[in-house]
């Protein structure tokens, strides 16, 4: 029966043939031992206490999704759909607890049947449907993202106090996600070594049709499996959720993507027979290093997929290799000296991580204080007006001879919170952030408050927390500005759409709600659809295309940001600024140009080089204990074909 562990068949002789065969059987512990050493000598700020209690944090919640994907990968499956159903879990747990008046108990008992209802619909799919594992788990991955937003209604829910506690520490110090993820590891190791229906997983994954000749009934291990899935992805989802104190529809998008790699890189196959559940642990150790480290050298987050990339392909190359050296499966019941090999192995990695962290703690005493760095984490950078932001930053603090470290939290509201963590944990002299959500902000940004880090806000404000100033234009005065400026060139009547921005912002929230008010000046306007595009230009194209369908005589259209403006300008055509005028938001270089060329009527204008250099002003008043102004307003501008050639965005 094959197993999780590997034996050499070929009895390695002398010390270099010893030291590769413990090279190649703990390939995944040996990276990330020298991982640990890379990111030490790089980093003063790596081996500190408060560091690698974040790496456990970040780690916690790709571990506990890569702890059920363990158990679905070690019987040759795959599931795609552990992030979303981790979103739908949580959000579940908050909108009964809170909408529904649930009691709190009950509401994460529906939680976590929730997710095992999604496995076991997977498992009854794969096993009885005989969908292949990767189209049904697709499908759910789309099924259950859908019922997030459904319930959510694309709105963050906040979290019950008492469940938050999850996301909290315990004395002060050690953070409550990294026990759960200790107690779903030793459940997972247990399940997988030391029951019925972890040795038939290892049987199905080395050989299903032989495990069915044997007398294993295949479709309901499978059911089991999936099921196991789901409630592991039900606890990362709560976890995840207590950490941002609301449960967000969006949440662990691409955490699947994640979780699988944290198995393979842990030393499982994709074809099945082997996995366990140290090695996962190590697999999303390494990624949380990864990114931590990454971020702490201020790498590019778009180098940090790639660089991850490497690493996954690395360690398959690894697998490989050592199949190639004559790795060869033994018994599940794992000898008990192959056990006490084994823990010497983990006891010997121990010495060698508190001997790093003496040496490079003696090698980096003394680094300079960090009273002139400042961390900047701004929501995404796959939008011109965040680029912009950037630049302004990046200009003003080479202007004041400042250290500017910037991140992109790719709109996920808890890689936000990995960042903001990661600057505290650095002791940096401030933080600037452009919250993905204000309220999921929060405990991360309270976090920096503990640790005497002024905290400043762009574009956004953060929510149940201390900020030292708030750089921003008003998002709900700019769509009230954009409604009139619609409403009055369509001469008080007609019809139109809006194309809103990604599920659960604040900036789609905010301006969605402006343009709503302004419009109750206008009884003649009637909005006809509103549909999401996600602030994405090609999405907008795609979503303008459909409603064009069933609203082919539509007057105008309001998109809540420039991108997906001129992705409706493209849908439109030749009706775009003649027939059917567009007013978009935000006054990038693009949006401005079309507002020349007279496909876009007109632009609400912000300002977002100015945004970013005024922020780094005042991050640098505040980290020098200078007085800061609460809030400072950069106003916005209705922009044109008749007043754009004066505009110097």
């Amino acid at each position: 029966m094959a197993t999780d562990t590997l034996k050499s068949t070929t009895g390695a002789r002398g010390a270099t043939g010893g030291l590769r065969r413990l090279l190649l059987d703990n390939g995944a512990l040996t990276a990330l031992i020298v991982l640990v050493i890379a990111m030490s000598a790089l980093s003063g700020d790596f081996m500190t206490t408060d560091n690698l209690l974040n790496v456990g944090v970040q780690a916690a919640v790709t571990a506990i999704l890569a702890f059920g994907v363990t158990f679905v990968i070690v019987s040759a499956g795959i599931d795609l759909s552990v992030g979303s159903v981790a979103a739908l879990s949580a959000t579940v747990l908050a909108w009964s607890a809170t909408s529904q008046g649930v009691p709190v108990a009950l509401a994460v008992v529906l939680a976590i049947a929730t997710g095992i209802a999604c496995g076991l619909v997977n498992g009854f799919l794969i096993s009885y449907g005989k969908l292949p594992p990767f189209i049904a788990t697709l499908a759910m991955l789309s099924v259950a993202r859908g019922l997030s937003l459904v319930i959510s209604q694309g709105s963050p829910i906040a979290f019950p106090d008492s469940v938050s506690h999850l996301g909290d520490t315990l004395g002060g110090w050690l953070p409550v996600p990294v026990l759960v993820m200790v107690v779903m590891g030793l459940l997972t190791a247990f399940v997988l070594g030391r029951t019925y229906i972890g040795r038939s997983m290892y049987a199905i994954g080395g050989n299903e049709e032989a495990a069915r000749l044997s007398g294993l009934r295949v479709k309901k291990q499978k059911l089991a499996i999936y099921a196991f899935s789901g409630l592991f992805a039900a606890a990362a989802g709560i976890v995840l959720a207590s950490r941002l104190s609301s449960a967000q529809p969006q949440a662990a998008q691409g955490y699947e993507l994640d979780a699988i790699a944290a198995v393979v890189i842990g030393g499982a196959s994709l074809a099945g027979g082997t996995g366990k559940a140290s090695g996962t642990l190590i697999g999303a150790l390494i990624l949380a290093v990864l990114r931590n480290g990454l971020n702490l050298l201020s790498v590019s987050a778009f180098w940090q997929q790639v660089v991850i990339g490497v690493v996954i392909a690395l360690a398959v190359l690894l697998d490989t290799l050592r199949r190639k050296a004559g790795a060869t499966p033994v018994a599940a019941g794992a000898s008990a000296g192959n056990r006490g090999r084994q823990a010497m192995t983990y006891g010997l990695a121990a010495v060698v991580a508190a001997a790093v962290v003496g040496g490079m703690s003696f090698l980096h005493n003394g680094s300079p204080a960090k009273d002139q760095k400042i961390g900047l984490s701004l929501s995404t950078l796959n939008n011109p007006f965040f680029v912009q932001i950037r630049s302004g930053a990046q200009a003003e603090a080479k202007r004041l001879g400042v250290d500017l470290t910037v991140t992109d939290a790719q709109n996920d509201a808890s890689q936000q919170a990995n960042q903001l963590q990661n600057f505290t944990s650095e002791g940096i002299g401030s933080i600037i952030v452009n919250p993905v959500d204000s309220d999921a902000a929060g405990p991360s940004v309270r976090s920096a408050n503990k640790a005497d880090i002024p905290v400043v806000g762009v574009d956004r404000g953060v929510n149940n927390a201390e900020t030292a100033a708030l750089v921003a234009s008003d998002n709900v005065e700019g769509g009230r500005l954009g409604a009139r400026a619609l409403a009055r060139k369509l001469g008080g009547k007609g019809t139109v759409v809006i194309l809103q921005g990604q599920a659960g912002t604040s900036a789609s929230r905010e301006r969605g709600a402006g343009f709503a008010a302004g419009l109750k000046e206008y009884p003649g306007i009637r909005v006809v659809a509103k549909q999401p595009a996600d602030f994405d230009r090609t999405k907008g194209l795609d979503v303008m295309t459909n409603l064009l369908q069933a609203h082919p005589d539509v007057d105008g259209v309001f998109a809540e940001n420039d991108e997906m403006a001129l992705g409706a300008v493209k849908a439109l055509g030749a009706k775009a600024g003649t027939s059917v005028q567009v007013v978009g938001f935000d006054g990038t270089p693009d949006g401005l140009k079309a507002v020349a060329d007279g496909t876009l009527y007109a632009s609400v204008a912000q300002q977002p080089t100015q945004l970013g250099r005024i922020a780094v002003d005042n991050a640098v008043r505040a980290a020098e204990g200078r007085k800061v102004e609460k809030t400072v307003k950069v106003p916005v501008k209705v922009v044109t074909k008749e007043n754009v050639a004066g505009f110097g965005g």
